[in-house]
């Protein structure tokens, strides 16, 4: 088969204006950038009837090495909807430069599903990241600055909490050392770097509601503490202002289409397990505004993007999601089943019973929101009747419905029975959604419940750091916060080794941090990084362009 840079190239794609149009949107209500990318103007909308589209969350099993292709399963799912003669949009992150040129690649789908134009969605599309990046790195220019120039509100440098950001993997950058050179270079401390997707910048931009929205919860990001410890905000540094200056066009949703010509918003990528991992609130409600049915995906397993989806973003947002398409392989149930990577060619039915408790986990979380589940088997090209029967015969005895994918070979035509699965699941109405805890509840009851009921653990341990940080930041206003757990994609526990469905084990948190602009605090379990580093041979080292000016080696 082709490779996915080399069907995306060579696809013939609509003008953008075509494809706005499929939305009821005109060429006044755009801002082109070219003929086939745009950004929807956020007054296009006002004044405008409201469909009131149905929500559709793409989530999927624990991640293993050989990939379950759920970006891949939500366009196909999308185009094949489109099919069945349903106005959709489809909803994605933006891919983050890092992951590209490091190991996991782009986040476009692969095959005949995906989203184009495919090279410019991966690299620097319509110029958000880089926005973002600069509005994370205007405040900590101020922060610096306001050291330097006397520091009139009492910073402690130690205790300063905000770092820098760049949008590569750069494990150099970890932790650093600033202000050398002499008293007119800054004051001297120590300081480090996230990826932009980490930033709190792209998790605020992500849950915002308007340019009002996004000012006002720059302003409330803690930069640091005082020596008695108060919290420092962004507002008393006067930078949530030109913050959001340099996010005004970016805030505006992005336009793109799949191969098949469905309309799809691309629009913000925050990480999944330090932030909820899903495209922004505005670009979900446009969506819902203008179609019949959104489908849109969240980051990692059911564990760590789903939970986050429906407990901060759908909280936030007031959204109601309809059903959740939970993705698996025969292959990723052979992982979770103790194969090796090298050893998932060959059929091993043992093996995929053995992995199925995972699956079966991942539908029992999605459940417990009240959001009727739908299994989608990824095929893939070595899978064996047997195995997926397995499968199906699992999913059949949980009361489930489970449909085969083969968008990546086939597009939306691979994908019409999961269409269907989900279309019937829409009109039987049956969920019910709420999230797992009220806002009310303290923040310790708040990690205790996600680690029982969605991870499946004995219960937390809370180390010293962590206790202290909960008692400090409930005492500045931060109780009614939602969590959002920062552990390992790997597995349920926060022991990357432990794979299928662990049991008898509990989570032990080492610290919570407040994200008071994005609205919620992260508990840190294990070691989650912040910035990634590149692996012994990076993507990057394959890549080119060609003397045609195509690009080479992308993926």
């Amino acid at each position: 088969m082709r490779s996915d840079v080399d069907i995306a190239q060579e696809a013939s794609l609509a003008p953008i204006t075509e494809i706005a149009a499929k939305l009821g949107l005109g060429e006044a209500e755009l801002e082109l950038f070219g003929r086939h990318k745009a950004k929807v103007r956020l007054d296009a909308l006002r004044g405008r009837e409201s469909r009131r589209g149905r929500l559709v969350l793409v989530t999927g099993t624990s991640p293993t090495p050989a990939g379950e292709g759920k970006t891949t399963v939500a366009v196909g799912l999308a185009d094949a909807l489109s099919l069945r003669d349903k106005q959709v949009a489809l909803c994605l992150r933006e891919p983050s430069l890092g992951p590209v040129f490091g190991i996991k690649g782009g986040a476009a789908g692969g095959g005949y599903s995906q989203v184009v134009p495919m090279v410019d969605i991966n690299l620097h599309f319509t110029g958000d990241f880089h926005a973002i990046t600069s509005a994370h790195s205007l405040l900590s220019a101020m922060l610096d600055n306001h050291l330097q120039q006397g520091n009139p509100l009492g910073i402690d440098p130690r205790r300063i909490t905000w770092k820098r950001a760049v949008d590569m993997n750069d494990r150099a950058l970890r932790r650093t050392v600033i202000g050398l050179g002499g008293p007119g270079s800054g004051v001297t401390r120590e300081d480090g770097f996230l990826i932009t997707a980490a930033s709190e910048v792209m998790a605020i931009f992500c849950l915002a509601v308007d340019h009002e929205d996004l000012e006002a919860r720059l302003g409330r990001i803690i930069v640091g503490y005082t020596r008695e410890q108060s919290p420092v905000r962004a507002q008393e540094l006067e930078a949530s202002g030109a913050m959001t200056l340099l996010l005004n066009d970016a805030l505006s949703p992005n336009l793109v289409q799949t191969l098949e010509g469905t309309p799809a918003f691309i629009h913000g990528g925050p990480f999944a397990n330090i932030a909820h991992g899903c495209n922004s609130l505005i670009a979900t409600r446009v969506g819902l505004q203008l179609g019949d049915i959104v489908v849109t995906e969240a980051g990692f397993g059911a564990d760590l993007g789903a939970e986050k989806f429906f407990d901060i973003k759908c909280r936030v947002g007031d959204l109601e999601p309809e059903a959740a398409v939970v993705v698996s392989t025969i292959r990723s149930l052979k992982t979770n089943g103790g194969v090796p990577k090298t050893e998932l060619e060959g059929e091993n039915v043992e093996a995929v019973r053995r992995g199925i408790p995972n699956l079966e986990k991942h539908i029992d979380i999605v459940r417990r929101f009240g959001v009727p589940p739908i299994v989608a088997l990824n095929r893939f090209h070595s899978d064996t009747e047997a195995e997926l029967a397995a499968v199906e015969q699992a999913c059949g005895e949980l009361g489930v419905t489970v449909a085969r994918s083969e968008g990546h070979a086939r597009g939306g035509e691979g994908t019409l029975d999961l269409a269907d699965a989900v279309l019937a699941e829409l009109e039987k109405g049956d969920g019910n959604f709420a999230p797992l805890y009220p806002s009310e509840m303290p923040l310790a009851e708040k990690i205790e419940t996600v680690a029982r009921e969605v991870y499946g653990a004995d219960g937390v341990d809370l180390q010293g750091p962590a206790r202290k940080s909960i008692e400090k930041l409930e005492s500045i206003g931060l109780r009614e916060l939602p969590v959002c757990i920062a552990k390992t994609q790997y597995s349920l526990s926060d022991d990357p080794t432990l794979l299928g469905r662990p049991e008898g084990f509990r989570i032990t948190v080492r610290n919570v941090n407040p994200s008071a602009g994005a609205g919620f605090v992260v508990a840190l379990t294990g070691d989650v990084l912040t910035m990634p580093g590149l692996p012994k041979r990076p993507a990057a080292a394959g890549m080119s362009v060609d003397s045609d000016g195509r690009v080479v080696g992308l993926f």
